[in-house]
C-alpha cells in the first residue's frame, strides 16, 4: 500500500523534473548559442589570457562560463536521467529502482555543481536577465531533484523490505 504513494510522489517529481531540466537546457544552449557568435568580436579586444578561451560570454561576470557550461551538463544528464527514471518507475521492482536511485543521485550532485556556480554568479553580481532565469531554474531543480532522490530512495527500500531483504 505504501509502495503506490512513494510511486505516484516519485512519478510527479519525475514529469516535474523533466520539464525544469528542458527548461535548463534550452536556457543554457541559447546562452552558449549567444556566446560563441558573440565572441569573436567580443573578445578580440581583450588581453591574451582571456582571448585564448574558444567562447567569450560578452553578459554576466567571471562565473559567467562555468555556470552556464555546467548547466548544460546537468541539463542534458538530468532531462536524461528523468526520462529513464520515469521507465524505471513504471516498473517499480528492485533493479528498475537501483538504477533509478544511482542516476538520480549522480543527476543531484551535477545539479548542485552548477547551483554552486550560480551562487557565486549570483554573490559576485550583474548578471543578465536570461541569466538570472537560469539561476532561479538550475536552484529549483536542485530542491526538486534532491526530493526525487530521496522518494526513489525510499522506494528502493521498501521495495527491499518487501521482497524480505533479497535484491
Amino acid at each position: 500500500m505504501a509502495s503506490g504513494g512513494s510511486k505516484s510522489v516519485a512519478f510527479i517529481l519525475l514529469a516535474l523534473n523533466l520539464a525544469l531540466y528542458f527548461i535548463v537546457l534550452v536556457i543554457a544552449s541559447w546562452a552558449i548559442n549567444h556566446g560563441i557568435h558573440r565572441s569573436r568580436e567580443t573578445a578580440s579586444v581583450l588581453s591574451i589570457p582571456a582571448r585564448i578561451f574558444p567562447i567569450y560570454f560578452p553578459m554576466g561576470n567571471m562565473a559567467t562560463g562555468f555556470f552556464i557550461i555546467f548547466s548544460l551538463i546537468a541539463g542534458v544528464v538530468g532531462f536524461t536521467t528523468s526520462f529513464t527514471g520515469l521507465l524505471n518507475i513504471f516498473e517499480w521492482n528492485a533493479p528498475n529502482l537501483h538504477a533509478a536511485a544511482i542516476s538520480s543521485l549522480t543527476t543531484w550532485a551535477l545539479t548542485l555543481l552548477a547551483m554552486g556556480f550560480a551562487c557565486k554568479e549570483i554573490q559576485l553580481g550583474w548578471t543578465d536577465s536570461n541569466l538570472r532565469t537560469l539561476e532561479v531554474f538550475t536552484i529549483i531543480v536542485s530542491a526538486t531533484q534532491m526530493l526525487c532522490t530521496g522518494v526513489i530512495h525510499a522506494g528502493v527500500s521498501e521495495s527491499v523490505l518487501q521482497s524480505g531483504g533479497r535484491v
